[in-house]
């Protein structure tokens, strides 16, 4: 089926014209027609502007003039990511009508690189309120099993990349919120290091924590993906000025010579993972030790000290961005939203400082762990999707998360698939690199990949 091809499947048969972009494109507006009334993964599907895109994806085809490997896929946008004419409402009552002149650096960036835009994707509210069942749309669904969680943000991306709805699309990641989708819904999602893929038009969450990126099927359409994002851009005071390396360049190298370190008490002890979950981990260690990888067990500080360090920073620079709307238009966001920022006006500028602080110590302690390193690894999610129903408001604040340790520090993090619990439901892991060294986590997840069916099994929907 067109629609559950990997982006290097399509674009090798775009490219040998024995695939037209407006033919795939069909498919995954019929596709969309037909399961998203139960996914409600899209908000907007803007398919005059997906017809048009293709067309001119199959003449560049036709003429031989094709732009690179995105040329003539189709994707979709998060819809926190301002599009030019296009409605942006980042899931919210407060944006239900609002309309950019000006797409953000990102969508503009994937535009000129030959992508089809099917649409804008549900998100939690604001990135951070969901699974919220009060605003003007529901929530997203997960389509291995629709009465279960897609996780969040990036909901609506996960759910529509995973049900071939779509064949990537983009995601932010605050806290978690490219890897949790991924986790969940069984994809491959890069966090990149921070500064590396511009937020300009984007809407904020965290200063300091946000970070854009993709989702996708494989380890490699990600790769892909964030080459058609990545680049400094002077609008974005945190975009790095570097050079953008050719992230596919170490795919097939395999894991051999690899240094792998196992934060083995992030999962085993500061939030224990189901068995399922830990089996999944234990058989990735596995593949990489027969591969030749050197692997080992890092210690660091407890996953709560990281998790306090980034709440605090998050919900603080949360509220500053809403506090003027908060005061005026309070009971217009969701209820998750508003009660979990309304908690940030108590957290003191001392309170932050000392955040902010610990910080810097932490992301000196992982520097430090990784120094003879290449990769570390831990558990991205602790077990398979629970009830979208079942999802507790301060979740966040009850168990420490597996993600947040790496919006602290800044540093690459790729949540993949481990394979399937009990229930029928993805399982995941997270391979976190150093700064800037997002080629070697690919080639470490390709690697594993390679080395597993798991990609061969996609959602049994039911239309």
């Amino acid at each position: 089926m067109a629609s559950f091809l990997s982006i290097r499947e399509a674009a090798d048969l775009i490219a040998a014209k024995k695939l037209s972009p407006v033919e795939l494109t069909a498919t995954c507006l019929d596709r969309i027609a037909k399961y998203d009334g139960t996914l409600h993964s899209f908000l907007l599907v803007t398919e005059d502007r997906a017809k048009a895109d293709a067309k001119a994806a199959e003449a560049r085809m036709m003429a031989g003039a094709l732009k690179g490997k995105l040329d003539g896929i189709p994707i979709a946008h998060k819809d926190i990511y301002c599009t030019a004419g296009i409605r942006t409402t980042a899931h919210s009552k407060l944006l239900e009508d609002y309309v950019p002149t000006e797409d953000s650096m990102v969508v503009k960036k994937w535009a000129e690189a030959g992508t089809v835009m099917l649409g804008k994707l549900a998100t939690h509210e604001f990135a951070l309120g969901g699974p919220s069942f009060d605003l003007p749309w529901p929530p997203a669904r997960n389509p291995w099993n629709p009465d279960h969680f897609t996780a969040g943000s990036s909901s609506g991306t996960g759910a529509s990349v995973a049900a071939g709805l779509a064949l990537g699309g983009t995601g932010s990641d605050t806290g978690g919120s490219i890897r949790g989708p991924a986790a969940l819904c069984g994809l491959a999602g890069i966090k990149p290091t921070y500064g590396t893929a511009s937020r300009m038009g984007v809407f904020p969450l965290s200063f300091t924590l946000d970070h854009t990126g993709p989702l996708a099927w494989t380890v490699e359409d990600c790769a892909l993906l964030l080459q058609g994002m990545a680049g400094y851009d002077p609008a974005d005071p945190a975009s790095a000025n570097r050079p953008v390396p050719n992230y596919s360049a170490d795919l097939g190298k395999g894991a051999k010579g690899l240094r792998i370190g196992v934060i083995r008490h992030f999962h085993e002890v500061d939030n224990p993972v189901s068995a399922t979950t830990k089996a999944g981990i234990e058989g990735a260690l596995d593949i990489f030790r027969k591969e030749g990888a050197e692997v080992r067990d890092v210690t660091l500080s407890s996953m709560a000290d990281y998790n306090a360090v980034g709440w605090v920073i998050l919900t603080t620079e949360a509220y500053a961005v809403h506090e003027p709307w908060l005061k005026s238009r309070f009971n217009d966001y969701g209820e998750l939203f508003r009660d979990r920022l309304a908690f940030a006006a108590m957290i003191s500028g001392a309170d932050y400082m000392q955040a902010v602080r610990r910080r810097r110590i932490l992301c000196d302690e992982i520097a430090t762990a990784m120094a003879d390193l290449d990769v570390l690894i831990t558990a991205s999610a602790p077990a398979e999707a629970p009830k979208i129903d079942a999802v507790p408001k301060w979740a966040m604040l009850e168990k420490p998360n597996f993600t947040m340790p790496f919006n602290v520090t800044g540093l690459p993090a790729l949540s993949l698939c481990t394979g399937y619990g009990d229930g029928g439901l993805p399982l995941s892991m997270q391979i976190v690199g150093k700064p800037f060294q997002e080629a070697t986590v690919f080639r470490a997840g390709h690697a594993y990949e390679k080395a597993t069916t798991w990609r061969a099994k996609r959602p049994g929907l039911v239309g």
